[in-house]
Parts: structure tokens; C-alpha cells; sequence
């Protein structure tokens, strides 16, 4: 039995349905089974990884886990969920981020400092794990969706950072990868897509897809996090999104091999993912 956490979103979602046709047995944990759209085949279970009191029929059973975190929400509760979830399963395969360091004091309350925080706690449990690091999602980019449809242009803040995005079924097949097969215990995986774009070129790509001309804007740091902020981002996950583009202009992403090395697959270009989600954007 394999229990897929965060089973409605773009990743845990395409884990559940590999997951399947790979003839696993699969669980997959949500808030609201009712408004759960999985495929037929996987169990749903209720269940809120911030609430690790609630967890115990979810894991009844269990031998592995995907592990999606909320990140930053359920951070409080973190200490008490990996010690339910390992109490119950023999090994967990944790949806990291690339740039997280062993070190647990890794920028508290920052998205890579709670990526660090989770990691050390399954660290130290005594379960089998493996971390997976994704660079960036290229699912991220729908944050311009908007801008896109009413003008085709994208005003947002460092355009020049370049990133190594990666496609979300790329992840879903590195972690079904790893959960069904072995000599993966221990391991942090670096997993990228297949080439390093700037935010100004990833706008020309999407531009491609949906057949329209697109443009970017460049805006200054204080405004796109003044505009992070009225989201509702706390300001340390927001200061480090800003500051960590910033890093990406003067240092650019580099790609790795190990989405081919984990799936025996390429890993997808973006542009395959902008036409894939072209839709999204028209």
C-alpha cells in the first residue's frame, strides 16, 4: 500500500494515476474525499497532514509514502506528522526543493527553510527515504496566466534569471520511479528540466503555444514583493522568492540528467509543457 499525500495537485495527482497503471496499490489522502477527482482504482481517505492526530486510519496499513508538504502552513505540526507517518511506514520519498540544505536552520520560515525542516525530521526518524529536488515548476508560470489573457504581457521582476524548469509529469514519473523500484534509500535527487531559459524566454514560449505575441515587463523588487505580499505571502517566503531570482541573473540554473537516469526518458522541454497547457493561458 502506497499513500499519496497532496494527491490533488499537479504532481501528487499524476503520481496516483502512474501509480495505477504500474499495478500499485495506492491511498490517496484529502481534506474533502467529495471534491477529490482521482482516478477509479485509488482509495481516498480523509485526512490533513497539519491535524497528525486524524492520520491514523489513512496509514492503517501503509509501507510507503509520497510526501507532499504543505509548505510553510503546516509547519507547526511537523514534528508530530513525520513521527505519525513513520510509526506507520517503512519508507517515504519527500517532494523537496532544489537549494535545500542539509542544514535544518536553513532560513526559517522561508519555503527552502521548511523543505530543510521536513527533511530532517524524516532524517532522523529511522525510515528508509529519498528526497526528490525539483528546480522549478514549470507549473509555476500559471502566476502570468492572467496577465496573459487580459494583455499578453507579463510585468514581474527579473527577467533575466534563468531556470531549468521542469514539467510536473517529470517529477510524478522520477517519484513512481523510486517508489516502485530499489537502490534508491538515501538518496537527494537534483531533477530539472532539460534546459536552462530565461523569464523573458519563457514568456516568448508560452507566446508560441497559445499562437499570440507576448511581452515581458520588467518591474522593480519592491513592487513585485509589495504585490507577493498583498497575496498574502508571508514576507520571509516572499523576500526569499524575490532575492532568489536576483541569484538566478548573475548565477543561472544548470540542468541534470537525473529525470533520464531515474525514468529512462528525456526530461520534457518547456515549450512541450506551454503547448500542454496552452489552454491555460488562452
Amino acid at each position: 500500500m502506497i499513500l499519496v499525500t497532496g494527491a490533488t495537485g499537479k504532481v501528487g495527482g499524476q503520481v496516483v494515476a502512474r501509480l495505477l497503471g504500474a499495478g500499485a496499490t495506492v491511498r490517496a489522502l484529502a481534506r474533502d474525499p467529495s471534491s477529490a477527482r482521482l482516478p477509479e482504482g485509488a482509495e481516498v481517505v480523509r485526512g490533513d497532514l497539519a491535524d497528525p492526530g486524524g492520520l491514523d486510519a489513512a496509514l492503517d496499513g501503509v509501507d510507503s509514502v509520497f510526501l507532499v508538504w504543505p509548505t510553510l502552513a503546516a509547519d507547526h505540526a511537523a514534528p508530530a506528522t513525520i513521527e505519525r507517518i513513520t510509526k506507520h511506514a517503512r519508507r517515504v520519498v519527500y517532494l523537496s526543493a532544489r537549494g535545500t540544505s542539509d542544514a535544518p536552520d536553513q532560513e526559517p520560515n522561508s519555503i527552502l527553510g521548511s523543505h530543510a525542516l521536513v527533511e530532517g525530521l524524516i532524517e532522523r526518524s529511522g525510515a528508509e527515504w529519498t528526497f526528490l529536488r525539483p528546480g522549478g515548476f514549470a507549473a509555476n508560470t500559471l502566476m502570468w496566466a492572467d496577465q496573459i489573457r487580459r494583455t499578453g504581457v507579463v510585468r514581474w521582476v527579473h527577467g533575466a534569471a534563468t531556470r531549468t524548469l521542469i514539467h510536473e509529469r517529470d517529477i510524478a514519473a522520477a517519484g513512481v520511479s523510486v517508489l516502485t523500484g530499489t537502490g534508491h534509500a538515501g538518496a537527494r535527487y537534483v531533477l530539472t528540466g532539460p534546459e536552462a531559459l530565461t523569464q523573458v524566454e519563457q514568456v516568448t514560449a508560452i507566446g508560441e503555444a497559445i499562437g499570440r505575441p507576448t511581452r515581458w515587463e520588467e518591474i522593480a523588487p519592491e513592487i513585485a514583493l509589495r504585490e507577493l505580499l498583498d497575496q498574502g505571502w508571508p514576507p520571509a517566503a516572499a523576500e526569499g522568492i524575490i532575492d532568489a531570482h536576483a541569484r538566478m541573473v548573475a548565477s543561472p540554473e544548470t540542468t541534470t540528467s537525473v529525470v533520464a537516469e531515474l525514468t529512462g526518458a528525456p526530461a520534457t522541454p518547456f515549450r512541450r509543457w506551454a503547448a500542454d497547457h496552452a489552454d491555460d493561458f488562452r
